[in-house]
């Protein structure tokens, strides 16, 4: 008999974890209002502090959730260290001597762990949640960022190369690209805005330079100087010469302008199908604004792991070994939480 209670018992938890966990598949800007209302305050603050000290760093952080969200998804899959069992994204052609701010998340997850008292908020989470406020700290628009995402227990490289859009792609590529993902021309367009901020190495736009004909030939020329036909492929320049510390909509004026840094930018206005979407952004900054944050949550949408999928690293960078009471214990969230939260 006691087998049979024991057995009775198992099956009784393992349904009502199951059940919770289709509650719980539902993203939230609440999902963490009881069980850390600290965390989205401390994720600001360590942000805005790591943008004032280094304003770059802002557009960093950016693209990190971006680069993670377009390979399987939202997940945190982007911070994953290699392993002799794990490859991962760091590697890929995109990220590769580019991708920066894992030290930034490291530093924001120490701050809300500390904060809400053990690691209650994920890695992918707080990626998204570094985004949102590293464009509000460059004078960008703000938006309800959707939380409940976990994080995964591995990463790939060949998904981020096959992915990641790539700086040369055509139009016709891109579209393909973002169509493959939910999002539209027009998400395409809003997206790339970000390109309002930050800086590119002299590789990824030395062919532009050089090669491409629908480029301002004094834009062109200004670059040949940092960005030598060969050599000085590390060396930098803002994607935006005029405001490239403010999130504003100069981006797109810039490409009316002949004068997109990367090939793929000016891919946007090259008498093609976008070319209406980037005179209306370049004339209107909010409906700019407005469509960019409509995009931002359209994109940390994707495939997100929720439920009892994947985990809560304790270490963004490594997928974490929870032990046999850890396990338990977070099995107790589901007794102490209200049946019908989303707080699993």
């Amino acid at each position: 008999m006691a087998k049979i209670s024991v057995v009775t018992t198992m099956v009784v938890v393992m349904g009502l974890v199951l059940a919770a966990g289709v509650n719980c598949q539902q993203l939230s800007p609440f999902f963490y209002f009881r069980t850390c209302p600290q965390a989205l305050p401390a994720i600001r603050a360590a942000v805005f502090a790591a943008v004032a000290q280094e304003p770059r760093m802002g557009a960093s952080l950016l693209r990190l959730h971006f680069h993670d969200c377009f390979v399987n998804g939202c997940d945190g899959s982007v911070l994953l260290d290699d392993t002799p069992t794990i490859t991962g994204e760091k590697g890929s052609l995109a990220n590769a001597n580019s991708a920066r701010g894992f030290e930034v998340i490291d530093s924001i997850k120490s701050a809300v762990d500390r904060a809400c008292g053990g690691s209650v908020v994920s890695c992918a989470d707080i990626l998204a949640v570094a985004a949102r406020d590293s464009v509000v700290a460059l004078g960008g628009p703000s938006w309800p960022v959707q939380l409940g995402r976990r994080d995964s227990t591995t990463a790939s490289k060949d998904a981020a190369d096959t992915n990641l859009p790539s700086p040369f792609s055509s139009l016709a590529t891109l579209i393909s690209s973002f169509q493959r993902k939910g999002l539209n021309a027009r998400d395409l367009v809003a997206l790339s805005g970000a390109h309002t901020i930050g800086q590119a190495q002299c590789r990824v736009f030395r062919t532009r330079i050089y090669n491409d004909t629908n480029i301002d030939t004094q834009f062109a020329s200004s670059l040949q100087g940092s960005c030598p036909a060969s050599g000085g492929d590390s060396n930098l320049s803002p994607l935006d010469r005029f405001t490239p510390t403010r999130f504003d909509g100069a981006y797109f004026g810039n490409l009316m302008s002949r004068r997109g840094l990367l090939h793929s930018d000016q891919e946007l206005f090259n008498n093609g199908t976008t070319d209406q979407i980037v005179r209306a952004y370049s004339f209107n900054p909010r409906l700019f604004s407005a469509d960019f944050a409509s995009a931002m949550v359209k994109m940390g949408n994707l495939s997100p792991l929720t439920g009892t999928n994947g985990q809560i690293r304790q270490n963004c960078r490594r997928v974490t070994n929870y032990k046999e009471k850890e396990i338990r214990e977070f099995l107790s969230c589901f007794d102490k939480i209200h049946p019908s939260s989303t707080e699993c």
